[in-house]
Protein backbone atom coordinates (compact mmCIF):
# COMPACT_ATOMS: atom_id res chain seq x y z
CA UNK A 1 0.00 0.00 0.00
CA UNK A 2 1.08 3.57 -0.44
CA UNK A 3 3.58 4.98 2.00
CA UNK A 4 2.11 8.46 1.75
CA UNK A 5 -1.65 8.28 2.09
CA UNK A 6 -4.05 10.32 4.16
CA UNK A 7 -3.03 8.36 7.29
CA UNK A 8 0.54 9.63 7.11
CA UNK A 9 -0.86 13.11 6.51
CA UNK A 10 -3.01 12.86 9.62
CA UNK A 11 -0.05 11.80 11.74
CA UNK A 12 2.08 14.65 10.38
CA UNK A 13 -0.67 17.19 10.92
CA UNK A 14 -1.26 16.46 14.61
CA UNK A 15 -0.52 19.64 16.50
CA UNK A 16 -0.75 21.86 13.42
CA UNK A 17 -1.20 25.54 14.27
CA UNK A 18 -4.68 27.08 14.18
CA UNK A 19 -3.65 29.11 11.14
CA UNK A 20 -4.46 26.05 9.00
CA UNK A 21 -7.84 25.43 10.59
CA UNK A 22 -9.77 27.40 7.97
CA UNK A 23 -8.14 25.33 5.24
CA UNK A 24 -9.09 22.10 7.02
CA UNK A 25 -12.67 23.24 7.69
CA UNK A 26 -13.13 24.05 4.00
CA UNK A 27 -11.91 20.61 2.92
CA UNK A 28 -14.09 18.81 5.46
CA UNK A 29 -17.15 20.87 4.49
CA UNK A 30 -16.58 20.17 0.80
CA UNK A 31 -16.38 16.45 1.56
CA UNK A 32 -19.75 16.65 3.31
CA UNK A 33 -21.25 18.53 0.36
CA UNK A 34 -20.03 15.94 -2.15
CA UNK A 35 -21.28 13.05 0.00
CA UNK A 36 -24.72 14.63 0.40
CA UNK A 37 -24.98 15.33 -3.31
CA UNK A 38 -24.09 11.77 -4.26
CA UNK A 39 -26.07 9.89 -1.60
CA UNK A 40 -28.63 12.24 -0.09
CA UNK A 41 -28.73 14.24 3.13
CA UNK A 42 -29.61 11.45 5.59
CA UNK A 43 -26.72 10.16 7.67
CA UNK A 44 -28.74 7.04 8.49
CA UNK A 45 -28.80 5.88 4.87
CA UNK A 46 -25.67 7.60 3.52
CA UNK A 47 -22.59 5.97 5.05
CA UNK A 48 -20.16 8.24 3.22
CA UNK A 49 -21.97 11.29 4.59
CA UNK A 50 -21.92 9.87 8.10
CA UNK A 51 -18.16 9.34 7.91
CA UNK A 52 -17.63 12.85 6.54
CA UNK A 53 -19.72 14.39 9.32
CA UNK A 54 -17.96 12.34 12.01
CA UNK A 55 -14.60 13.49 10.68
CA UNK A 56 -15.76 17.12 10.68
CA UNK A 57 -17.03 16.85 14.25
CA UNK A 58 -13.73 15.33 15.37
CA UNK A 59 -11.99 18.41 13.94
CA UNK A 60 -14.41 20.72 15.81
CA UNK A 61 -16.13 22.03 12.68
CA UNK A 62 -19.13 24.07 13.93
CA UNK A 63 -22.55 22.44 13.67
CA UNK A 64 -23.85 25.29 11.50
CA UNK A 65 -21.04 24.73 8.99
CA UNK A 66 -21.89 21.03 8.80
CA UNK A 67 -25.60 21.69 8.27
CA UNK A 68 -24.89 24.26 5.55
CA UNK A 69 -22.54 21.85 3.80
CA UNK A 70 -25.24 19.15 3.76
CA UNK A 71 -27.82 21.59 2.39
CA UNK A 72 -25.45 22.71 -0.35
CA UNK A 73 -25.10 19.08 -1.35
CA UNK A 74 -28.83 18.40 -1.41
CA UNK A 75 -29.54 21.63 -3.29
CA UNK A 76 -31.38 23.35 -0.43
CA UNK A 77 -28.72 26.08 -0.45
CA UNK A 78 -27.20 27.70 -3.50
CA UNK A 79 -23.55 28.39 -4.19
CA UNK A 80 -20.73 27.16 -6.39
CA UNK A 81 -20.91 23.51 -7.44
CA UNK A 82 -18.05 21.50 -5.95
CA UNK A 83 -16.70 18.69 -8.13
CA UNK A 84 -14.37 15.78 -7.47
CA UNK A 85 -11.49 15.73 -9.95
CA UNK A 86 -8.60 13.25 -10.12
CA UNK A 87 -5.15 14.23 -11.40
CA UNK A 88 -2.38 11.75 -12.14
CA UNK A 89 1.35 12.11 -12.44
CA UNK A 90 4.84 11.10 -11.41
CA UNK A 91 6.95 12.64 -8.70
CA UNK A 92 10.75 12.55 -8.40
CA UNK A 93 12.21 9.05 -8.65
CA UNK A 94 9.31 7.83 -10.77
CA UNK A 95 6.90 7.67 -7.81
CA UNK A 96 3.29 7.48 -9.03
CA UNK A 97 1.01 10.10 -7.48
CA UNK A 98 -2.79 10.13 -7.61
CA UNK A 99 -4.32 13.45 -6.51
CA UNK A 100 -7.98 13.86 -5.59
CA UNK A 101 -9.12 17.48 -5.67
CA UNK A 102 -12.38 19.18 -4.72
CA UNK A 103 -12.93 22.30 -6.80
CA UNK A 104 -15.52 24.72 -8.11
CA UNK A 105 -13.31 25.57 -11.11
CA UNK A 106 -11.37 22.84 -12.93
CA UNK A 107 -9.74 25.43 -15.20
CA UNK A 108 -8.11 26.97 -12.14
CA UNK A 109 -7.21 23.73 -10.37
CA UNK A 110 -5.54 21.80 -13.22
CA UNK A 111 -2.73 24.36 -13.77
CA UNK A 112 -2.26 24.65 -10.01
CA UNK A 113 -1.69 20.88 -9.64
CA UNK A 114 0.51 20.78 -12.75
CA UNK A 115 2.68 23.54 -11.28
CA UNK A 116 3.08 21.66 -7.99
CA UNK A 117 4.32 18.59 -9.87
CA UNK A 118 6.75 20.46 -12.13
CA UNK A 119 8.06 22.69 -9.34
CA UNK A 120 9.32 19.66 -7.44
CA UNK A 121 10.79 17.63 -10.29
CA UNK A 122 7.68 15.69 -11.28
CA UNK A 123 5.18 15.88 -14.11
CA UNK A 124 1.42 15.63 -14.39
CA UNK A 125 0.28 12.88 -16.76
CA UNK A 126 -2.80 12.14 -18.81
CA UNK A 127 -5.92 10.32 -17.62
CA UNK A 128 -5.07 6.70 -16.87
CA UNK A 129 -1.31 7.22 -16.71
CA UNK A 130 -1.04 6.01 -13.10
CA UNK A 131 -4.60 5.23 -12.01
CA UNK A 132 -4.20 1.64 -13.19
CA UNK A 133 -1.70 1.07 -10.36
CA UNK A 134 -4.27 1.88 -7.66
CA UNK A 135 -7.35 -0.02 -6.48
CA UNK A 136 -10.17 1.40 -4.34
CA UNK A 137 -10.29 -0.20 -0.90
CA UNK A 138 -12.00 0.35 2.41
CA UNK A 139 -9.42 1.05 5.11
CA UNK A 140 -9.69 1.14 8.88
CA UNK A 141 -6.65 2.31 10.83
CA UNK A 142 -6.33 1.87 14.58
CA UNK A 143 -3.55 3.41 16.65
CA UNK A 144 -2.20 0.76 18.98
CA UNK A 145 -1.85 3.17 21.89
CA UNK A 146 -5.56 4.05 21.64
CA UNK A 147 -7.00 0.55 21.22
CA UNK A 148 -9.93 -0.19 23.50
CA UNK A 149 -9.75 -3.94 22.92
CA UNK A 150 -6.72 -6.27 22.66
CA UNK A 151 -4.91 -6.23 19.31
CA UNK A 152 -5.60 -9.92 18.67
CA UNK A 153 -9.31 -9.46 19.36
CA UNK A 154 -9.45 -6.56 16.90
CA UNK A 155 -7.68 -8.65 14.26
CA UNK A 156 -10.05 -11.61 14.72
CA UNK A 157 -13.12 -9.36 14.62
CA UNK A 158 -11.89 -7.84 11.36
CA UNK A 159 -11.22 -11.24 9.77
CA UNK A 160 -14.63 -12.56 10.87
CA UNK A 161 -16.25 -9.49 9.29
CA UNK A 162 -14.60 -10.17 5.92
CA UNK A 163 -11.37 -8.17 5.99
CA UNK A 164 -9.10 -8.91 3.02
CA UNK A 165 -5.93 -8.11 4.91
CA UNK A 166 -4.90 -7.13 8.43
CA UNK A 167 -1.45 -5.64 9.01
CA UNK A 168 0.33 -4.61 12.18
CA UNK A 169 3.09 -2.03 11.85
CA UNK A 170 4.82 0.01 14.56
CA UNK A 171 2.10 -1.03 17.01
CA UNK A 172 -0.72 0.24 14.78
CA UNK A 173 -3.31 -1.87 12.95
CA UNK A 174 -4.39 -1.45 9.33
CA UNK A 175 -7.46 -3.34 8.11
CA UNK A 176 -8.23 -3.52 4.39
CA UNK A 177 -11.50 -4.59 2.80
CA UNK A 178 -13.65 -4.10 -0.27
CA UNK A 179 -15.19 -0.60 -0.21
CA UNK A 180 -18.70 -2.03 0.06
CA UNK A 181 -17.79 -3.90 3.25
CA UNK A 182 -16.34 -0.92 5.11
CA UNK A 183 -19.53 -0.07 7.00
CA UNK A 184 -20.03 -3.67 8.14
CA UNK A 185 -16.41 -3.95 9.26
CA UNK A 186 -16.60 -0.73 11.24
CA UNK A 187 -19.79 -1.88 12.98
CA UNK A 188 -18.24 -5.25 13.86
CA UNK A 189 -15.30 -3.59 15.59
CA UNK A 190 -17.57 -1.14 17.41
CA UNK A 191 -19.73 -4.01 18.65
CA UNK A 192 -16.57 -5.46 20.19
CA UNK A 193 -16.06 -2.20 22.07
CA UNK A 194 -13.55 -0.50 19.77
CA UNK A 195 -13.80 3.20 18.94
CA UNK A 196 -13.10 3.49 15.21
CA UNK A 197 -11.91 7.01 14.45
CA UNK A 198 -10.56 6.30 10.97
CA UNK A 199 -12.62 4.36 8.43
CA UNK A 200 -12.45 5.63 4.86
CA UNK A 201 -12.13 4.73 1.21
CA UNK A 202 -8.55 4.92 -0.03
CA UNK A 203 -6.61 4.06 -3.16
CA UNK A 204 -4.06 1.30 -2.58
CA UNK A 205 -1.08 0.87 -4.92
CA UNK A 206 -0.45 -2.61 -6.35
CA UNK A 207 3.23 -2.00 -7.18
CA UNK A 208 5.63 -0.05 -5.00
CA UNK A 209 8.66 2.15 -5.66
CA UNK A 210 11.46 2.42 -3.12
CA UNK A 211 13.36 5.69 -2.79
CA UNK A 212 16.87 5.58 -1.32
CA UNK A 213 18.55 8.68 -2.82
CA UNK A 214 18.47 11.48 -0.16
CA UNK A 215 18.14 14.23 -2.79
CA UNK A 216 15.11 12.51 -4.35
CA UNK A 217 13.70 11.97 -0.86
CA UNK A 218 13.95 15.71 -0.17
CA UNK A 219 12.17 16.58 -3.44
CA UNK A 220 9.38 14.12 -2.71
CA UNK A 221 8.91 15.50 0.79
CA UNK A 222 8.63 19.01 -0.67
CA UNK A 223 6.05 17.77 -3.20
CA UNK A 224 4.01 16.08 -0.47
CA UNK A 225 4.18 19.16 1.75
CA UNK A 226 2.79 21.40 -0.98
CA UNK A 227 0.01 18.93 -1.79
CA UNK A 228 -0.84 18.83 1.91
CA UNK A 229 -0.99 22.62 2.06
CA UNK A 230 -3.10 23.14 -1.07
CA UNK A 231 -6.67 24.30 -0.43
CA UNK A 232 -7.90 22.28 -3.39
CA UNK A 233 -6.16 18.95 -2.78
CA UNK A 234 -8.48 16.72 -0.79
CA UNK A 235 -6.36 13.57 -0.69
CA UNK A 236 -3.40 12.09 -2.52
CA UNK A 237 -1.90 8.61 -2.78
CA UNK A 238 1.48 7.37 -3.94
CA UNK A 239 3.13 4.05 -4.65
CA UNK A 240 6.20 4.85 -2.57
CA UNK A 241 7.09 1.93 -0.32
Amino acid sequence: MSGHSKWSQIKRQKGVADIKRGNLFTKLSNNITIAARLGGGSQETNFRLRLAVDKAKAASVPKDNIERAIKRGTGELGGAVIEEVVYEGYGPGGVAVLVEALTDNKNRTAPLIRNIFSKHGGNMGSIGSVAWMFAPKGVIRLEGALLKIPMEEAELAAIDAGAEDVKESDGDLTIICEPGNLENLKKSLEQKGEVVEYAEAEKIASTLTKIEDPSVRAKLDALYAELDASDEVNEYYTNES
